[in-house]
């Protein structure tokens, strides 16, 4: 198939592109760095574009079979109005231009990245895709942004809205944060640790990617989540006996609000979610269980 790919750089993008054109995909990725990641396949077609903006790189979309939308500014930042405004735009303004882009009577599918954060903080809830949205800023992003993604559909494309947990994987990511604090013997839970952590493995992320392509019947949100979410006091914990480091540091609430503003809180509060959707459809996770993910990412 021919699938485009926006965020191709960045942490998830170009693992998705390795794994795509490793299984004969046609790769375009489009992303706002001038050159590709070095670790991108010499096989993607690579455009350079801020994707906020309308422009050439919108003619690459309507000959897709696939576009994934990975889009997106990093919200692990202290957030202030111009920090809330850079998550917002490269969001929304990109899944916009995006769906623009794609022809009326399309065949297509697009895959638009979403998050758990769709739910605000619900506290110990079960939530499944069924869940109406939170009311806090990323809450709202979310919906914003789904909502955006949803448009494509009155042009004939299936849109499927990838609500993302928190990714775990070897090159970055939220473990790219925490590890380096476990190895100088300062690692612990966030605040009182009882917040829960929903979280997915890498590998477990593009091979629901992958299902999803394929299974034509899934649209609308899709949870990319692992079916055991953890409290943020068992994940310090785990990764503390897997480094071999103690993991009794607690980082006080009152510094991450002050480290980190608005979403410091975001931080202390977290989301208990279920992969209603993919379970449903028959998807076997290959890292169900929050030690062997870790295990996994931390192996040399």
């Amino acid at each position: 198939m021919k699938v485009l790919v926006t965020g191709a750089s960045g942490f998830v993008g170009t693992q998705l592109c390795i794994r795509l054109v490793g299984l004969g995909h046609q790769v375009t990725g489009v992303d706002h760095a001038p050159r590709p990641n070095p670790f991108l396949p010499s096989q993607v077609h690579y455009i350079s574009a801020d994707t906020t903006q309308p422009g050439p790189w919108q003619e690459a979309v309507g000959s897709q079979d696939v576009v994934i939308n990975l889009a997106g500014a990093s919200i692990f930042r202290r957030w202030n109005a111009k920090s809330k405004e850079l998550i917002y735009n490269s969001r929304i303004l990109t899944t916009r231009n995006l769906v623009q882009a794609i022809p009326e009577g399309t065949s297509m599918a697009l895959l638009s990245t979403s998050a758990v954060g769709y739910y605000g903080s619900r506290g110990d809830a079960s939530l499944t895709e069924e869940e109406p949205p939170g009311s806090d800023f990323l809450a709202s992003v979310c919906a914003d942004w789904e909502a955006a993604a949803l448009q494509a559909r009155s042009k004939g494309a299936r849109v499927v809205c990838t609500r993302f947990g928190i990714v775990l994987g070897k090159t970055g990511g939220a473990l790219g944060q925490m590890i380096p604090a476990f190895k100088r013997f300062v690692g612990g839970p966030l605040g009182d640790g009882r917040q829960w952590f929903s979280w997915i493995h890498m590998d477990d992320l593009l091979g629901a990617t992958l299902f999803v392509m394929e299974k034509k019947e899934i649209h609308g949100p899709v949870n990319f989540c692992a079916p055991n979410p953890v409290r943020n006091e068992t994940l310090a914990h785990v990764l503390g006996k897997l480094l071999h480091r103690p993991s009794f540091f607690r980082t006080p609430a009152f510094a991450l609000r002050l480290a980190l503003g608005e979403f410091g809180s975001v931080l202390l509060e977290g989301q208990r979610v279920f992969p209603a959707v993919l379970l449903r459809h028959g998807y076997v996770f290959r890292f169900p269980e929050i030690e062997s993910a870790l295990r996994d990412v931390l192996k040399a």
